[in-house]
């Protein structure tokens, strides 16, 4: 029981940890907000966040809900969203978003927020945007392919082509959930005393109008076009992919999960001959 309990917790960890990463600012007092953001926490988020990858990676392994070629599939597809990161597409989008939305959505939540996970890290890394950033564009991607596997679950069973609209609205709604999300690792840090920037003491209420207006003002336009992007990506790429991936999941799927507690005791059988 302990050891089906490990995994889900560690997912869990994760995604408090990430939430825990991108708030805490809001709670901390005016002279304690250093003046760029994130400059001296990001390295233990993403130290902690890999960690955290390793450890999942492993304990799935151990469980045989993932093998080799579940773990390889994992640093192709890493590898994959990593280079299609770098194609400028129209309106601002990135093809990265597509990919996590249509295979977190074939293998499953934890696949997704794990290829989320590494995918942005490979991105990075070849794209040379490693910076306090980067941990907190893991994380949301993280959220994207794990949501968008928690809604293949759900539609597995719909035709194709109605599958693929619901995917690619998805893609469009989190076109901006992605956009708002990341402009929380850096607003409460702006403060230049105007109408759209976050002061310590300031209400809930007020907090939202105030970050709506920065959100507007700054980036509605380009996530829109981006939002766009995806849900176009998914339309046209999104049958033949999903047909795809959900061929290579039913491979890795295991046959069974032993669990050596549950397992009954071997029993002794005696035979006697006989002759006719």
């Amino acid at each position: 029981m302990i050891t089906r309990l490990r995994p889900p917790f560690v997912y869990g960890l994760m995604v408090v940890l990430g939430a825990a990463a991108f708030l805490y600012p809001f709670w901390l007092p005016d002279n304690a907000l250093p003046n760029e953001a994130h400059s001296g926490d990001a390295p233990l988020v993403a130290a902690a966040i890999g960690a955290l990858v390793v450890a999942v990676v492993a304990l799935e392994v151990r469980r045989g809900t993932m093998n080799g070629a579940t773990v390889a599939l994992l640093g192709v597809l890493s590898a994959v969203g990593g280079l299609l990161r770098l194609l400028d597409l129209p309106g601002g989008g990135s093809g990265i978003f597509f990919l996590i939305v249509l295979a977190g959505a074939a293998f499953g939540p934890r696949f997704g927020l794990l290829l989320g996970l590494c995918s942005m890290a490979v991105s990075a890394v070849i794209t040379g945007g490693v910076g306090p950033w980067l941990p907190f564009q893991m994380l949301a991607l993280s959220w994207m392919g794990a949501g968008a596997g928690f809604l293949g679950q759900a539609t597995a069973r719909l035709a194709p082509s109605l599958e693929v609209v619901v995917l690619a609205a998805y893609g469009w709604v989190w076109g901006f959930v992605y956009g708002a999300i990341m402009n929380l690792w850096f607003w409460p840090f702006v403060r230049d005393g105007g109408e759209l920037s976050w002061e310590p003491g300031l209400g809930f209420a007020d907090t939202l109008q105030r970050y709506w207006s920065f959100y507007v003002a700054t980036s509605l336009g380009w996530d829109a076009a981006g939002a766009l992007t995806n849900a176009l990506l998914i339309l046209v790429c999104g049958i033949p992919l999903l047909r795809t991936f959900r061929r290579f999941a039913h491979r890795l799927d295991p046959a069974v999960e032993l669990d050596a507690a549950t397992m009954p005791a071997p029993t002794t059988v005696s035979a006697t001959a006989t002759t006719r």
